[in-house]
């Protein structure tokens, strides 16, 4: 018998990647020992999540085998500390090194321009050629001319200097990455160039002209230029959170020994009460036991207008109080809350990996050997051609210099970012990569219809009154005595738990109705209810129901056939209210479309994407709310249980289905779904079994997160055709194709330029993302 797996999830931060190459062989390394269930490692943010069975590889082991790796680990705690520590750990290490990069890039410039200047003014075409000093001049004083070089490229080597050690420790390991490319390249110009100097010191001052400092010295700059500016770019795609940790706020006023103290959110526990002020930020999740107030959510659910809050109301971390003093219980703290929940989400999410991502971790896995092969091929074969060693280098460096993936392994990662913190930002938290890349092609998307299509809760919608009372239906204007029979029928239900009992009384309320005193009060099942009440002029006896009490009671409903013909159409259930015996009004009662559904169903529609209503309702019913929403496919009177089943069905058609639905009831339809799309607040079952949750409750933003997943993969698409038509061009070019044919010897520096360029194209351009619109 198969023992059970006990698996652990650790998420750690791996320093010293540079590239595709450096990440794919990290995966593969952790990936491939026994024990591990899963590995991931994103190269932007520099982290790694490792799902282990723990009964066949130790955790200490699993780091043993990291450090292997020739990389730095260092775990990551999982849980969201509450005062969201490890987050600002990681943006002031990011920011430390984003500043370390800066200095080398300045120490490196310094010293690179005039290494540059000495090195090729003299060269410049179009007679622009720059004078050069006596002293240095490279006919008059070869050595100075060489020594001054040297001294200037001795700081530019220091300052790149980790590209060697992790380059070369990397060629040690048998992984060469991008490090390893710059640093054999670089090294082999300055390796040469030394014995062109010696060359020089022994009496051969001809090898002047044969020197590469310039050449090394510039590829580290325009190397370094490439990693701050990419580090500043990484940065900005982690824009969502950021905002997101920007709301949290850092202490509590909280009642401790009758005193009110204020404390640090991480020293707050379930059950303190806690005070905030007009203008506060909610510390914690918890339950309003004193005052009201509005709240703003709109980090919550993206939605702008306040929420009223009073006794018995649920309030929520980061959240900002608006205009009232209120007290709650703290229920949620630390990272139970739904913000820490929030931030975790999307941080995972950002972190994972789409599909298409294995495409460049394939090629990125053994391009930087391949590449080696060829630079070291094309410097034998221009060896044989022209003799010239001169010649053959600048090809070698030129094809190691170019070649370096760095576009590969950003051009999916950065696209996954910022398109997910987009989505974050509007309140749509898709929860993997894999899930942003299979929404933009669903073709199909199934709506549940209650909660979902709906408001999810029975509302009044019409009043009719009858006018003579013996069966006559009047026009219903006279607000008198619409608001006569309103009243009546929501006193007559005031001890009634039945939903439509309870929409009658919602409905008195809103409109700031006084309610009479009801006595006598008999509920019948199936049939509706029956009570006296107090008008304060007499005492009336009322029944309020459907057909089968008015025939129980002896109650003509002559006359009304037209009017419930009517409702049963529109999916309204009609409410009889019968006082003294006869017949005075009808109330209608549905389950009203939410104001945004029309809107999201022709959005979907418009993107030739298939819209499928599912319901357990009659037929009638059904049809009645997909006729108002435009759906022209429905299933209904379909079992909770079965709806799983329907979505098997759909797929079966050959179809990538989307199943929308409150994330609790429908979840083993989300579960079954291509794409499960949960409306709701977030509340844990919905994270659990949807891959997309729509924070505002809002059926518009199903069609803008399809909109989004689009965006995001075209964006994805576009940057993986550069990356890779840069190479593809890039490579043959570099190793002096365009030479063979008269063309021009493409130069190191002019390849380093053109990699740095690649790498900053495909993060400028994952960084439109940020202006999508939802």
């Amino acid at each position: 018998m198969a023992g059970i797996m006990s698996t652990e999830n650790n998420t750690y931060r791996v320093s010293g990647m540079t590239c595709a190459a450096c990440s794919a062989r990290v995966e593969n390394a952790i990936g491939r020992l026994d024990g591990v269930v899963n590995c991931i490692v994103n190269l932007p943010t520099e982290r790694m999540s490792v799902e282990f069975d723990a009964a066949l590889i130790s955790k200490s082991s699993l780091e043993a085998e990291m450090a292997k790796t020739g990389y730095g680990f260092e775990e990551i705690l999982t849980k969201q500390t509450d005062d969201g520590r490890v987050f600002d750990e990681d943006q002031m290490r990011k920011e430390k090194d984003i500043d370390t990069l800066r200095f080398k890039l300045i120490v490196s410039a310094f010293f690179a321009l005039p290494l540059l200047y000495i090195a090729m003014g003299h060269m410049l075409p179009f007679g622009l050629n720059l004078p050069l000093p006596g002293p240095i001049h490279h006919h008059h004083a070869p050595l100075n001319f060489a020594l001054v070089q040297l001294v200037l490229t001795i700081p530019i080597i220091a300052a790149g200097f980790r590209f060697y050690v992790v380059g070369f420790r990397a060629i040690w390991l048998r992984a060469p990455n991008m490090d390893s490319l710059i640093a054999l390249g670089t090294s082999a110009a300055v390796i040469y160039s030394l014995y062109a100097t010696f060359q020089v010191i022994t009496g051969h001052p001809e090898y002047a002209e044969h020197l590469y400092y310039e050449t090394a010295g510039v590829i580290i700059t325009l190397i370094l230029l490439g990693k701050t500016l990419e580090a500043v770019s990484m940065g900005k795609t982690s824009e969502a959170i950021k905002k997101l940790m920007g709301l949290r706020p850092k202490t509590a006023v909280v009642l401790r020994d009758g005193h009110e103290v204020e404390i640090p959110i991480s020293d707050v526990i379930v059950g303190d009460i806690i005070s905030v002020k007009p203008g506060g930020k909610i510390p914690v999740d918890g339950i309003v036991v004193e005052g009201t107030t509005s709240v703003d959510e709109a980090m919550m659910t993206g939605e702008s207008m306040p929420v009223d809050k009073s006794a018995g109301d649920s309030v929520y971390t980061a959240t900002i109080n608006i205009n009232g003093f209120i007290k709650f219980e703290a229920k949620k703290v630390g990272a139970d809350t739904a913000f820490a929940q929030i931030v975790k989400l999307v941080e995972d999410a950002q972190g994972s990996k789409a599909p298409i991502a294995k495409i460049a971790d394939r090629v990125s896995g053994v391009f930087v050997p391949v590449v080696f092969c060829i630079a070291l091929v094309a410097f034998i074969a221009w060896m044989i051609a022209t003799g010239d060693i001169t010649f053959a280098l600048t090809v070698f460096i030129s094809v190691l210099v170019i070649a370096c993936p760095c576009a590969l392994g950003l051009a999916t990662p950065t696209s996954i970012m910022v398109g997910m913190g987009k989505g974050a930002e509007n309140g749509i938290l898709i929860k993997s990569g894999g899930a942003l890349e299979v929404t933009h092609s669903i073709q199909t998307v199934i709506l549940d219809k209650t909660g979902t299509i709906t408001e999810g809760k029975p509302e009044v919608t019409d009043i009719v009154v009858v006018s003579d009372g013996s069966g006559g239906v009047g026009s219903g204007s006279v607000e008198s005595g619409r608001n006569r029979l309103l009243i009546i029928a929501a006193s007559a239900q005031k001890g009634s738990q039945h939903p439509l009992g309870e929409a009658t009384l919602r409905a008195a309320e809103k409109e700031n109705l006084s309610l009479y005193p009801m006595t006598d009060f008999e509920s019948l099942t199936g049939r509706g209810i029956v009570c006296r009440v107090d008008s304060n002029e007499e005492i009336l006896d009322v029944a309020v129901g459907n057909i089968k009490l008015m025939d129980e009671k002896g109650i003509s409903i002559d006359g009304t056939g037209n009017i419930v013909d009517s409702f049963a159409d529109d999916g309204k259930t009609p409410v009889y209210i019968a006082i003294n015996g006869k017949l005075e009004g009808i109330i209608a009662i549905a389950d009203v479309v939410k104001s945004g559904s029309v809107h999201a169903v022709r959005g979907l529609t418009d993107m030739g994407i298939e819209v499928v209503m599912i319901t357990g309702d009659h037929n009638r019913t059904a049809a009645a709310i997909a006729k108002q929403t435009g759906i022209t496919r429905v299933l209904s009177e379909v079992l909770p249980q079965d709806k799983a089943n329907e979505v098997k069905i759909l797929q079966a058609e050959s179809k990538k289905v989307a199943m929308v639905g409150d994330g609790i009831n429908d979840a083993p339809a989300l579960m079954q779904a291509d794409i499960g799309i949960a409306i709701g607040t977030g509340t844990d079952v919905a994270m659990e079994s949807a891959d997309i949750v729509l924070m505002r409750s809002d059926l518009t933003d199903v069609p803008a997160a399809v909109r989004l997943s689009k965006a995001t993969m075209r964006n994805i698409k576009q940057n993986l055709f550069w990356a890779f038509g840069y190479n593809v061009a890039g490579i043959p070019i570099a190793a002096g194709l365009l030479y063979v044919f008269g063309g021009p010897l493409l130069s190191p520096i002019i390849a380093a330029a053109a990699m740095c360029l690649s790498s900053i194209s495909v993060l400028t351009n994952a960084l439109r993302l940020r202006r999508f619109s939802c």
